[in-house]
């Protein structure tokens, strides 16, 4: 494949790590706030089927202050004080996928060029586990306008990175945000399998490669 790709972009909430890593770390926190955080799960569902937005933040913040009988101004410092603060840090305790550092570096000796896209700000994970300075495009779709599966947010991605939507590969592990989102704006998707999956040994047929571990990402990449 490698031949056929320039860019190779990664999601980060479950692809670069386990989610349940985060998930048993925040349940004290989740449950202390589960009013907020029903209330919010609404909002960014809706969130994940609007068009793009001159300002995500504001519309975030009306959406959530309607469902909390609130005004934006405090809706949106909820979201700021709950999430992109509240969140941050438990991720100094999740530790990554092994091998992903090994499966970065051996893509750019391969002169592909490295990109984050996600839906929450990357930079609520640090220094992405010592793995930032190898991405040459790391962006949060928020900042974009628009959440994952908007084709918009894919093609924002591949202007960044100055490559043909066809000519970067997306690794997701949401197949409607990810793989289905990616495939939209014309770039080729690989889909890391949960647990089940490797169990039973089922690719997921839509993606253009189904892989279990990062070494496998990378011989899959580059050879």
């Amino acid at each position: 494949m490698k031949n056929s790709i320039k860019a190779v972009a990664f999601d980060i909430d479950g692809t670069l790590y386990p989610n349940w890593q985060l998930y048993i770390r925040i349940i004290p926190y989740v449950l202390k706030r589960l009013f907020f955080f029903l209330k919010y799960g609404r909002v960014r569902s809706i969130l994940h089927r609007t068009a793009p937005l001159g300002d995500f933040y504001e519309y975030q913040a009306r959406l959530l202050s309607f469902e909390m009988h609130n005004n934006p101004v405090q809706a949106r410092q909820l979201i700021d004080d709950n999430i992109y603060h509240g969140l941050k840090p438990f991720f100094k305790y999740v530790k990554p996928f092994p091998h992903i550092k090994e499966t970065f570096a051996a893509f750019k000796q391969a002169g592909l060029k490295l990109a984050i896209l996600s839906d929450f700000p990357p930079e609520q994970k640090g220094d992405l586990w010592g793995t930032e300075n190898m991405f040459d495009v790391i962006c949060g779709s928020e900042a974009l306008g628009a959440l994952k599966p908007s084709k918009y947010t894919f093609i924002s991605l591949a202007d960044k990175l100055d490559i043909l939507p066809e000519q970067i590969l997306y690794v997701g592990n949401s197949i409607s945000a990810d793989v289905c989102g990616a495939s939209a704006a014309g770039m080729k998707t690989a889909y890391l399998m949960p647990f089940w999956r490797r169990l039973f040994n089922r690719p997921l047929p839509i993606a253009d490669i189904s892989f279990k571990n990062y070494r496998q990402l990378q011989k899959i990449v580059l050879h």
